[in-house]
């Protein structure tokens, strides 16, 4: 809103030095000067009606008192340079706007883009992961049925191992080891024993 004001009064003040420079020229050229006064004489009666109409008074256009030459020269020049102005305002905010417009249109379809590109690049990564997923599940059923074929297989091995240990030591009768004495300790204890063949005394 303060913008709005502010270029209004931008606009007026530039206004005044081409509105002085519109009624030098009505002055000089009087076709010029002529579109101006009527242009002030319209104005003020269009003015003039839409005050009676909104108090409720019934105007007639002969009872209109026209404004004087040079009053009407006054408004008409102010009009138009006032005109123009709001006319190249108008153009600066409609440029500005279209300009705008451009380039957030770009900047939204620059972030549309990129937008696009990291969803496409999401698809493509749980792609590969649920590639990657379905593998490594394959993989470890594979593996788990290794581990269970070899568990079965070792414990088949096992119990054929200890049922095969036990059929063999069934119905044989346990041999103790043989201890062989040293030659030192046979002698002597031969020559400890009486000899059979000697008289006792």
């Amino acid at each position: 809103m303060a913008s709005v004001k502010i270029g209004t009064l931008i606009i007026r003040t530039l206004a005044k030095p081409l509105a002085t420079m519109v009624k030098e020229r009505a002055r000089q050229h009087p076709r010029f000067r002529e579109m101006c006064i009527n242009l002030a004489q319209n104005m003020y009666r269009t003015e003039i009606r839409l005050r009676t109409n909104i108090l409720g008074e019934a105007v007639r256009p002969a009872h209109v008192r026209p404004l004087s030459e040079t009053r009407a020269i006054d408004q008409g020049a102010n009009f138009i340079a006032e005109g123009f102005m709001f006319s190249v305002a108008a153009v600066l905010i409609l440029g500005e706007t279209y300009r705008s417009s451009r380039s957030q249109s770009k900047r939204r379809d620059s972030v549309d883009d990129q937008l696009e590109d990291l969803t496409e690049g999401l698809t493509e990564l749980r792609t590969r992961i649920d590639t990657l997923v379905e593998k490594w599940e394959v993989q470890l059923n594979e593996e788990k049925q290794r581990n269970d074929e070899l568990a079965r297989i070792l414990e088949r091995v096992v119990e054929i191992g200890l049922r095969g240990g036990w059929a063999e030591f069934e119905g044989t009768p346990l041999q103790l080891p043989r201890i062989q004495l040293a030659p030192r300790l046979v002698s002597s204890a031969l020559a400890n024993q009486p000899s059979a063949f000697q008289d006792p005394e």
